[in-house]
């Protein structure tokens, strides 16, 4: 008989099950001294000048040294992360894949942008920016869900974002890595949800041989434009 949480693991969507599995490996290989950080953030010099590419990808899998803050992180995104490939990206893997591309890709591009004009301070690990773009797009998909903070107040999923961004600010934590994930889960959002209904168009396409590779072969019906 499978324990609860092998059941719960077992039962995960492949797209939150992976990044899951991929976060947990990284952060334990880092506490058992196996990799260090220094190997895992994201260097631009060392990216285009040494080839180290594997940056590209390892700096959105670390989020922290195992211990609270990481916990507090990993229960975000897995949370909501699920909750997304649950349902309105149900049946899509493809396109919740895409998603995250889409996101891991600008947060990238708008890091450079700061790291060449010192507009902002380096961020070297985009992984709380990506984390905090999923939970974004799942609030701004929930808008009548109701949630609660620390038993203290009550308020609708849209403003979880905010919230989580002035608690923060409370705790004296740089607000830099939420805003991030805000800006980007609302480019996001407005391309996928809003751009649709407002010109019956989609600027954002899934390549097909992603759906090819983890969808399989399907006729290729256009998805609705969002009510």
């Amino acid at each position: 008989m499978a324990q609860p949480f092998e059941e719960w693991y077992k039962n995960m969507p492949i797209v939150t099950k992976t990044y899951m599995t991929a976060c947990v490996v990284t952060s334990i290989a880092v506490y058992l001294d196996i990799v260090s950080t220094l190997d895992l953030y994201l260097n631009f010099p060392l990216i285009f000048y040494k080839y180290q590419f594997w940056r590209l990808i390892t700096n959105f899998l670390f989020f922290d040294y195992i211990g609270i803050n990481f916990l507090f992180h990993m229960y975000f995104i897995v949370r909501h992360s699920k909750l997304l490939e649950e349902s309105s990206f149900r049946g899509r893997t493809a396109d919740f894949t895409f998603m995250w591309i889409f996101g891991g890709t600008i947060l990238t591009v708008l890091n450079y942008i700061f790291y060449y004009t010192g507009i902002v301070n380096k961020v070297l690990f985009l992984a709380p920016s990506l984390a905090f773009m999923i939970v974004y797009v799942w609030s701004r998909r929930n808008p009548s869900v109701r949630m609660s903070f620390l038993g203290l107040f009550t308020f609708n999923a849209p403003y979880l974002p905010w919230v989580i961004l002035g608690f923060g600010l409370l705790l004296g934590q740089s607000p830099i890595f939420d805003a991030l994930g805000i800006v980007v889960g609302h480019i996001y959002y407005w391309l996928e949800d809003i751009y649709p209904r407002v010109s019956n168009r989609r600027l954002l396409h899934t390549p097909y041989i992603l759906k090819l590779l983890m969808d399989g072969p399907q006729v290729d019906i256009p998805r609705p434009v969002p009510m």
